[in-house]
């Protein structure tokens, strides 16, 4: 059995196992008095502001292989949970995703995202690379218990809210559909296909690194017939649950495409999304925010 790397006095004791089956061995015998880490850079602050207490025992991810890295397996591409942020805005896979190269690129600090992972991005409930992931259909395969399961995101999210979650869970890795993605090798877009929209956008305190109060992704395919044939639309931000948009995407699908769509898409989004109110911003002006960022960036790339 792993032994632990070191822990004394008030920290805890870190534990590196090196193999799933030796890290479900651990979660069995330190019966739920853990926490896992990776890069521990969202840990580290929630830690020092009090907001979690420092468990007794911690659980390091970080020499368990083959859950980092960017990968196509089959028809689908997979991101390695511990695969850090900076490598997946760089990883010339994910050029075929430049919604969630960007988010990447947003998160942080350069110096943070050298440790911090998206697994861990994921795993906070909150972090900037869901609504990205969202507009992309993500699935998350986890480590359970007893056993493996592939879950999409947007279900793991709704656990949230109902309680579901389980925090022994492992999130192992990441895998996004390519079948309606296209390769930056190919020449032309499916004949289906004239063009696609995508946009992510997001709104911090200040123009340094700060929580964002709101986030939020958009990704469209306007076809040959100059309609709208896919779209999906997302918004979170701030420690607020980022959500789908159903009802704002059925406003744009099917319809044809123009600049004056955008006001009532903005609409559409105030009165969809739902979030919350805190000491800087109120629930209406996140909810006005994220709708005047997704009609400016319909308006916008329309125009271009």
């Amino acid at each position: 059995m792993v032994m632990p790397a070191y822990g004394s006095g008030a920290q805890p004791t870190v534990w590196q196992p090196i193999s799933l089956d030796e890290l479900q061995s651990l979660k069995s015998e330190l019966s739920g008095k853990y926490c896992f880490a990776a890069g521990a850079t969202l840990l580290r602050t929630q830690w020092e502001g009090g907001l979690i207490p420092v468990p007794e025992h911690m659980i390091s991810l970080a020499r368990i292989p083959g859950v980092s890295g960017v990968y196509v397996d089959g028809d689908n591409l997979v991101i390695g949970a511990l695969t850090r942020l900076n490598q997946c805005a760089t990883d010339i896979h994910l050029q075929q995703l430049p919604l969630l190269q960007s988010a990447m690129n947003a998160i942080a600090a350069p110096s943070i995202r050298n440790l911090a992972t998206i697994g861990g991005n994921i795993v906070s409930g909150v972090g900037d690379s869901i609504p990205a992931l969202l507009v992309y259909d993500a699935q998350l395969y986890w480590m359970l218990d007893h056993g493996m399961e592939m879950r999409s995101l947007s279900s793991w999210l709704n656990g949230g809210h109902d309680g579901s979650r389980n925090p022994n869970e492992v999130l192992i890795s990441i895998h996004i559909p390519m079948k309606d993605i296209p390769s930056p090798d190919s020449i032309s877009e499916p004949m289906s296909v004239a063009r696609e929209i995508s946009f992510y956008r997001k709104l911090g305190r200040r123009e340094a690194f700060t929580a964002s109060l709101v986030t939020i992704a958009f990704h469209g395919e306007v076809g040959t017939d100059g309609r709208w044939n896919k779209i999906a639309i997302a918004a979170g931000g701030g420690s607020g649950m980022a959500m789908r948009l159903p009802e704002s995407e059925k406003l744009l699908l099917g319809s044809e495409v123009s600049i004056m769509q955008a006001p009532a898409l903005a609409a559409g989004v105030v009165s969809e999304f739902v979030t919350y109110r805190d000491a800087f911003a109120t629930e209406q002006y996140r909810k006005q925010t994220a709708g005047n960022m997704l009609g400016a960036g319909h308006w916008e790339a329309l125009r271009s």
